[in-house]
């Protein structure tokens, strides 16, 4: 049976190229090659296929601007009514300068268990109802997405979506716009608190359905082999970047 067996390993080594060639996005033979993690190539080529950046810039706050002002009372309610007009403009924020950091996503390993930490910045632009002038915010955060494989009755292995959310502590939305008239301040402070607590929902609800659906494509074997191939070279440290304007909560230069 060993002679059986090391022929057996021997062709599942020399196969795993041909099914790297063989999976949706190309490119992956070669992370594979230069040391780079495979998983998280996958993970960045298969966010650029599904448009995860314009899903993200395309959200609309629509009914969750108003749900602010029920968070906290006054708040935008306070600037709605503001001015007593009946062809007021409507209060909005848009998501503009998506920036999703695809090659500095981070992966972890244990096992059979893995996770990816995915970073992603962005600018808002608000325009309040009575007032024609844009002020301009940042927010920064970075999702964490667990998997694991895990053996069904029939020992057959499966991949599991555990926790998908964004790390609390990396969440910040800063205030870009430096001339800002003394009645907005204790408004925009309040907003940026609840944009704090309501921007990663929304934005997981855009990324974490993608980031399941594109490891789910993957042949499970693949992934087990993947998996521990990773974790026998994954780094003893990550390299720490330099955070950006957004996350220091200064103004661009």
């Amino acid at each position: 049976m060993c002679p059986l067996w090391r022929l057996l390993i021997l062709l599942g080594l020399l196969a795993l190229p041909l099914a790297l060639r063989k999976q949706p996005w190309s490119g992956l033979a070669q992370a594979h090659r230069d040391n780079k993690s495979t998983l998280a190539r996958i993970i960045a080529q298969g966010l650029i296929k599904h448009n995860a950046e314009s899903r993200i810039q395309n959200i609309h706050f629509g009914d969750r601007l108003n749900a602010l002002a029920q968070v906290a009372p006054g708040m935008v309610g306070w600037l709605i009514s503001g001015r007593k007009h009946q062809q007021q403009q409507e209060s909005s924020i848009n998501i503009t300068n998506m920036q999703l950091d695809y090659g500095g996503i981070q992966m972890s390993f244990h096992k059979e268990w893995f996770s990816a930490n995915i970073s992603l910045e962005f600018d808002l632009e608000l325009r309040p109802p009575f007032d024609n002038n844009i002020i301009k915010m940042c927010a920064h955060m970075s999702i964490v997405v667990e998997f694991w494989l895990e053996k069904d009755e029939f020992g057959r292995r499966d991949l599991v979506i555990g926790k998908c959310d964004a790390e609390p502590s990396s969440v910040h939305v800063a205030v870009l716009t430096e001339a800002i008239p003394p009645k907005m301040k204790q408004f925009l402070h309040n907003l940026k608190d609840n944009l704090q607590e309501v921007l990663p929902q929304l934005v997981e609800s855009q990324v974490c359905p993608l980031i399941g659906e594109i490891l789910g494509q993957l042949d499970v074997k693949l992934l087990k082999s993947l998996i521990e191939q990773e974790a026998a070279y994954e780094p003893t440290h990550h390299e720490s970047s330099q955070p950006s304007a957004c996350q220091a909560g200064a103004p661009p230069s």
